[in-house]
């Protein structure tokens, strides 16, 4: 039996798709008993499909065009796999192979994260698979082990490092003290980051992965409007070099918690303890912490990016197309891991609801008594200190910046510190205010 497929966009991630599905094709088969084959393939770019495409083009195999709706539309295709991004053309794309009774499978984790319950409500009501597991994570299977590896355990967290470019950038910073201006212009001109980075940057991609990670491991809706967003634009290597100095890195993490108020759901610079795996993580790559109740904390890791390693997810999905489509829908892995009808109603917490240790660091004058007025405004919300360090002013300064770590504590109580710090006469300009996680149980 073959497979037929009918690919949208064949730019570095649809490349790497055709060329693993095409170099494994007798490995896949071994483990599928089936053929899967491309047969038509939509980009508005012509020429690169064909070039991409090549003799199985000019044998007949493979039809190029740059109608996408025409790939959707063809009868003669099983299985649509959509890697053209975004959420406007490429919704209706899905939503329109989903109403023709195609699978499709989707590297897309803006779509899923936005228009997720829609999507699989439609896909439900056809009886069709929709598969994403490389729309978070690249060639990581965080997605597969969420929904079956780890199917015995209630999830009672997630964190994860899942944006490479934000890696890499902060990686630099650390490694070679440069600022986060300096790092970003070689991550573009090494092609870690785009022209215009703002997704990365901002921790926008990091949620859209995150809001899925987060729906499977509890059971909720996708709820992307919800997220807490907070990138790395305003980190200054002078924190990184602070941190690293108290035992910890920083790293840019989409965090999720089940608690007793409700869900949190939280993308921002995090302090890690450097003795933590997650915090050697470095370079473009990813790395995903689940904690289960039954199994612990695991670790997920692997390249999050790049055509290959996706494509391994892509490709992986296919397979399981392959192997699943005839089978019931109660019979297979449910799209979120959970019956559709069991889906929980937990709310999404507020930032100020959620729970945290604390970094923070202040310009004081260096003069007695400022260390006392602090360490009292703190006392007096119910912030207790971990650890403290106060830096040497410079020659001729009369200003040190002061470093203080606290236990965990909720971030409102923390709000109304920081404000009530920054009155005091002796404190220079704004705090700088990092979250801690110790991603240890």
């Amino acid at each position: 039996m073959t497979i037929k497929v009918g690919l949208l966009g064949i730019g570095t991630v649809g490349g790497g798709t055709f060329t693993v599905l095409k170099r494994n094709q007798q490995e896949i088969q071994r483990r599928t008993g089936k053929t899967i084959e491309i047969v038509k393939v939509a980009d508005r770019n012509l020429e690169l499909a064909r070039k991409v495409v090549g003799n199985e083009l000019t044998a007949g195999k493979v039809e190029v065009t740059d109608d996408a709706f025409s790939v959707v539309n063809d009868p003669n295709v099983d299985v649509v796999v959509e890697l053209i991004g975004g959420y406007g053309i490429a919704k209706d794309l899905v939503l329109k192979a989903i109403e023709n009774g195609k699978h499709v499978v989707t590297a897309n984790k803006a779509l899923i994260a936005l228009h997720g319950s829609e999507i699989f409500a439609a896909a439900q009501k056809k009886g069709v698979i929709v598969a994403f597991e490389a729309a978070v994570a690249g060639g990581i299977p965080i997605i597969k082990a969420l929904r079956e590896g780890l199917a015995a355990n209630r999830i009672e967290w997630i964190a994860g490092i899942i944006n490479g470019t934000t890696n890499f950038i902060l990686t630099e910073m650390r490694e070679k003290g440069l600022a986060f201006a300096d790092v970003l212009g070689e991550a573009q001109r090494l092609g870690y980051a785009e022209a215009d980075p703002t997704f990365d940057v901002e921790g926008i991609d990091a949620a859209h992965k995150l809001t899925i990670l987060s729906a499977i491991g509890f059971g909720i809706p996708t709820q992307f409007d919800k997220a807490y967003t907070e990138g790395i634009t305003k980190l200054e290597s002078k924190d990184i070099r602070y941190a690293e100095e108290l035992g910890y890195r920083v790293k840019l993490l989409g965090i999720t918690k089940r608690t007793a108020a409700g869900v949190e759901l939280r993308v921002h610079p995090t302090l890690i303890p450097e003795k933590r795996l997650v915090a050697n993580v470095n370079g473009a790559m990813n790395a995903v912490v689940v904690k289960g109740d039954a199994v612990g904390p695991t670790l997920y890791y692997g390249a999050g990016a790049g055509a290959e390693p996706t494509a391994s997810a892509v490709v992986a999905d296919l397979i399981d197309v392959a192997r699943l489509a005839s089978a019931s829908a109660e019979q297979r892995v449910p799209y979120l891991g959970f019956q559709p009808d069991q889906m929980a109603d937990l709310p999404i917490l507020p930032i100020g609801e959620i729970e945290s240790a604390y970094y923070l660091r202040m310009r004081a004058l260096d003069k007695p008594g400022v260390l006392a007025e602090v360490t009292k405004i703190l006392g007096d919300r119910d912030i207790s200190i971990d650890a403290m360090m106060q830096k040497e002013p410079d020659e001729n300064e009369t200003e040190a910046d002061i470093i203080i770590l606290t236990h965990v504590t909720k971030e409102k109580n923390m709000d109304a510190a920081i404000a009530a710090i920054e009155t005091l006469a002796a404190i220079d300009g704004k705090l700088t205010r990092i979250r801690m996680e110790e991603l240890s149980r």
